[in-house]
């Protein structure tokens, strides 16, 4: 059954014994980062937290509860797509990817349930206003710093907005694009957008700036967590982010049109943030940000939204999230990607087996890559190609292994690698972009990538020693100890 929204979610995840109601007076500024970053730090990524007493800058309590952390453990992530296991959102696509017409009229009968199925996902359109219009704010009315937004690092140049739905849309095609990007508040109507230029929304923004006209934007924040999710996906351009939510969520998402622009809104979110980027205007100072990669990303320029109408529903609650040095939350909603992805990334690269980014490479630091490997070389193959993929291009490092080796296990990962490399004969370097956020690049946003080949070497491929075998133990040793083990009185603590 499909979560339609903020206090859904909630509920759900407070019957699972993971949400934590916080009635004490807590600062926005700070105070609620602090707390929230001890949880997200625990093993298992902490609770979910609920903050009902919330003081603003201006030493007012906020109207607006604020939520944190609602996607920070596997079980949540799970909760927030609607299965028991992430992978089983990669089985779907897969099974989707796999679509053959089967001969025989029982076979294509037997097809029909799984074609209705894809005719579900567009989202659908409801006349008049939405539950996320029960309130609507404009001109004079308008006032950002009424809201709990979190100012959550102290280096941060202000309070952001760090869990949103940004909403624009193609100039050329007319496609939707859902992105999450920071947004800093400046004053009671403006904002400041930092799209990084690899952003689709920023490709929006530049092909407006060409013409000369105003971009409509809107900003959403709260709602049903598959869409939320899905503003964080890598998906291509062409693909609508709310279509892939109702994928997730095997339910239509619901959209409503906003009160001051043509674009449409998710109905089911908490706060809309209707505004337009006038680029006429100059850029405006943003940041300095504590960001993912757990140092301050420094201050730049970037597009300046106005605010033209806020919009809410009657109870709202305001979601954040927390980004700093890893393990955050962010590592989950970016684990949730790793796996719903892996059976298109296959679609290109068919020899993967699995991949994993490990929390302390925050993304796009490490990537470990277990594939097939069938002719010498092939690992090389295998980091061209991914370099070639999407967002795949920042990544740093990258480690290739065989087929048998545990990638979702960093220390098993990295046993084999270093076990099976020389350096100066498998380790390759090359140029290309970076991450915005990587600080130690020689130039912004461009620099180099490390490729290690950690496979077990062939002949073909210049070694000629013999290769070890693994040391492992024999299976009937193994059982006769499962079996005395629990007469020996040894307690061990689970990994």
């Amino acid at each position: 059954m499909a979560i339609d929204g903020t206090r859904e979610f909630l509920d759900q995840i407070a019957r699972t014994g993971e949400l934590v109601r916080i009635t004490q007076p807590v600062k926005a500024r700070l105070e609620i980062a602090e707390i929230a970053d001890r949880c997200m730090k625990s093993p298992g990524g902490g609770p979910a937290l609920l903050f009902e007493n919330v003081t603003l800058d201006d030493g007012s309590t906020s109207a607006y509860p604020v939520a944190i952390n609602l996607f920070g453990s596997m079980r949540r992530m799970c909760l927030a797509l609607g299965v028991d296991n992430l992978d089983d959102v990669g089985g779907r696509i897969s099974d989707l990817l796999n679509l053959k017409v089967p001969e025989g009229l029982l076979g294509k009968l037997a097809m029909l349930p799984r074609l209705a199925e894809i005719a579900k996902f567009p989202p659908r359109i409801k006349g008049g206003r939405a539950a996320c219009q029960d309130r609507v704010l404009q001109r004079g009315e308008i006032d950002l710093r009424k809201l709990p937004f979190l100012t959550t690092w102290p280096g941060d140049g202000g309070p952001y907005i760090t869990l949103p739905m940004v909403i624009t849309t193609d100039p050329v095609r007319g496609i939707r694009n859902v992105g999450m990007y920071r947004i800093q508040v400046l004053g009671r109507d403006t904002l400041a957008m930092h799209w990084q230029r690899h952003k689709v929304g920023a490709a929006h923004w530049r092909e407006m700036a060409t013409r000369g006209e105003k971009m409509n934007v809107v900003i959403a924040i709260g709602g049903d967590p598959a869409s939320v999710y899905s503003g964080s996906a890598p998906l291509p351009p062409t693909i609508d982010e709310f279509i892939f939510a109702g994928f997730l969520r095997k339910s239509p998402v619901e959209l409503a049109k906003a009160v001051t622009c043509d674009l449409e809104v998710p109905g089911e979110a908490d706060f809309v943030i209707e505004g337009y980027i006038d680029p006429a205007e100059e850029l405006v100072l943003e940041g300095p940000f504590g960001d993912h990669t757990g140092y301050y990303s420094l201050a730049d320029y970037y597009p300046k939204v106005h605010v033209t109408a806020v919009t809410m529903r009657r109870d709202p609650v305001y979601i954040a999230t927390l980004v700093g040095r890893p393990p955050m939350e962010d590592y989950f909603l970016g684990h949730a990607t790793e796996r719903i992805f892996l059976p298109l990334l296959k679609l290109t690269v068919p020899e993967i087996v699995d991949y994993h980014m490990p929390a302390p490479g925050i993304f796009h630091n490490l990537v470990f890559v277990s594939i097939d490997k069938q002719y010498p070389g092939q690992a090389y193959k295998v980091m061209n190609a991914l370099w070639g993929q999407g967002l795949m291009s920042l990544a740093k490092v990258l480690v290739v292994v065989d087929k048998e080796v545990n990638v979702r296990d960093p220390d098993e990962a990295w046993w084999i690698a270093l076990n099976n490399i020389d350096p100066e004969r498998d380790v390759r370097f090359t140029m290309g972009p970076v991450d915005v956020l990587d600080h130690a690049s020689r130039e912004f946003t461009y620099g180099s990538k490390m490729g290690i080949d950690g496979t077990r070497k062939w002949k073909e491929e210049g070694f000629t020693r013999e290769w070890p075998g693994l040391i492992t133990m024999d299976e009937a040793t193994i059982r006769q100890v499962d079996e005395m083990w629990p007469r020996l009185g040894i307690q061990l603590k689970k990994r």
